[in-house]
């Protein structure tokens, strides 16, 4: 099992989730976050007033699935989040040793 964590722009969210469930992946979290990267921070202008963001919006997408799985839940996350501009946000595959079902107690595989 892998545990695979996306930083993406909250607008690609529904594109994000339609490409995750085509591609396999059985449930997701999105978490709303702020933060900042190699950037750190950029200017912009509202009502004429110029000011500096220095955290941005972003969300983070976890979703956790079975090996043969991940290559297409990877390729898929990263078609439906990329824009081509700055800030499209980075994706993280971890090994996830455990997983289980609390209610049901099922683990492993049988738990996702």
């Amino acid at each position: 099992m892998k545990l695979v964590t996306a930083i993406i722009q909250p607008f690609k969210l529904d594109d994000v989730r339609e490409a995750l469930a085509r591609a396999g992946a059985g449930g997701v979290t999105v978490t709303e976050l702020r933060g900042y990267g190699r950037a750190r921070g950029h200017t912009e202008i509202y009502r004429g007033a110029e000011y500096v963001v220095d955290f941005a919006a972003e969300l983070r997408v976890e979703t956790v699935v079975v090996d043969e799985r991940v290559d297409a839940v990877v390729d898929a996350l990263l078609e439906a989040a990329r824009t081509g501009r700055e800030h499209d946000g980075q994706l993280f595959v971890v090994p996830l040793e455990q997983a289980t079902r609390v209610r049901t107690g099922e683990a492993g595989d049988d738990a996702l």
